[in-house]
């Protein structure tokens, strides 16, 4: 079975590579489901790390439907991706209503070249995920990267099972709160890879700050948050 690390910096990609992990996915900001690294990030990963690295082409935070502009940064993310040499891409498009973006993640794909592709937890908001699941063999997707739908993928295994036995040519990849206590489950049902974060919290100052810089009302899934121009303009016209 592929055990494949969801790794947020350098240090957390070198202990899953000394662990016995096999593949990386790269991403920073665990806490909103991740978005792409910083290019010194790939670069120092590419550096300092040997086993197979996916990296995430995920612009921001919020829902998974993008303007022009976030897809031309998907676009050069993926570019630069290549030019580093990295062996996969993880990514997932999809429409207003809960469907497949087909155009755009077969456009992501072409870009994609020679590398593997992973759709991710994009999966997990679509209506109907048998639907998605043959569309996206269509496209030729190799990894779809879900947790049946649930807060955790095993309260939806019974989901990723049926999926798993529907497949002809993509593997389906369990992950969300999956860890040795459970990740037995998943090789018992036949998977061929698992994804997880392994993450522990680790405190690093020895006083709490006095004003905390987590801002939870950013965090919203139906949507985004952009800056406004009426707002800079009533700003700029008061001190101008």
């Amino acid at each position: 079975m592929l055990v494949e690390v969801c790794a947020n910096s350098l240090e957390s990609a070198m202990n899953a590579q000394k662990a016995g992990a096999d593949r990386i996915e790269l991403c920073s900001e665990l806490g909103v489901g991740g978005i792409t690294p910083s290019y010194g990030l790939l670069k120092s990963v590419k550096e300092n790390i040997s086993i197979p690295v996916h990296v995430l082409i995920r612009p921001r935070s919020g829902d998974f439907t993008y303007s022009e502009v976030e897809f031309d940064i998907m676009k050069s993310n993926i570019k630069l991706c290549i030019d580093l040499d990295f062996d996969g891409i993880v990514a997932g498009v999809l429409q207003k209503d809960f469907t497949v973006d087909i155009e755009r993640n077969e456009e992501l794909m072409e870009l994609s070249k020679n590398l593997n592709f992973t759709f991710h937890r994009a999966f997990d908001w679509v209506l109907d995920p048998q639907k998605a699941l043959e569309e996206l063999e269509a496209l030729g997707v190799d990894y779809i990267l879900s947790s049946g739908q649930q807060k955790v993928a095993f309260e939806g295994i019974d989901l990723l099972s049926s999926l798993n036995q529907l497949t002809t040519n993509c593997i389906i990849m369990p992950g969300g709160g999956i860890n040795a206590l459970n990740v037995t489950k998943f090789k018992e049902k036949g998977f061929d890879a698992v994804h997880l974060s392994g993450a522990k919290y680790t405190h690093s100052l020895g006083t709490t700050p006095k004003v905390s810089m987590n801002s939870p009302s950013f965090l919203k899934d139906e949507g985004i948050f952009v800056t406004s121009m009426a707002a800079i303009a009533d700003v700029v016209k008061e001190v101008k």
